[in-house]
């Protein structure tokens, strides 16, 4: 994602960062060098040396600072971003699985009734447009154990759910 622009907002003591989708605000408590009163922002661009994925900034000490748009996202827990990582930490699990398996590319592929192309296009980090549902699948295949937990962000419910498979079967 990359920003169109960004603005230092003293009163709020928060950078504004703008992009095609949305505008999000970033505290100055979030970065090191973080400004204040006695230290402001002299200085502050979107840095085309990061792919416009981030801004530079500079403080009147001379200090700077970078900020990438992937800790802005997290911060403002952006939904989509949100469930990319998701999706991220569950492709590098199942990675790490398939490579420790003992069972063959083709043999899991078959399993999962699909081509080795298409479970290497599953292992892929990079590639956001695949399916949970086979990835849970592909999880449950190499025998791990995954546990899904919603909780609400008022305190009164949660719900939890385990996809295991039975170990005592494999």
């Amino acid at each position: 994602m990359r920003i169109t622009q960004v603005h230092a907002n003293n009163r709020k003591q928060a950078f504004e960062v703008h992009s095609r989708s949305g505008s999000y605000v970033f505290p100055y408590s979030q970065v090191r060098p973080s400004a204040t009163r006695d230290d402001r922002i002299v200085e502050l661009h979107v840095d085309p040396e990061m792919g416009r994925e981030g801004f530079v900034y500079q403080l009147e000490s001379g200090r700077e600072g970078a900020v990438h748009i992937d800790h802005v996202l997290e911060y403002n827990r952006d939904p989509s971003y949100m469930a990319d990582q998701l999706l991220y930490e569950l492709t590098m699990q199942a990675k790490e699985a398939f490579e420790a398996s003992a069972l063959s590319t083709r043999e899991i592929a078959r399993r999962l009734g699909t081509s080795p192309t298409q479970l290497y296009r599953l292992l892929d980090p990079t590639n956001s447009r695949k399916s949970l549902k086979q990835l849970l699948a592909l999880l449950g295949l190499l025998g791990c154990e995954v546990d899904v937990v919603v909780r609400s962000q008022r305190p009164r419910k949660t719900i939890r759910l385990s996809l295991t498979r039975d170990r005592r079967r494999a």
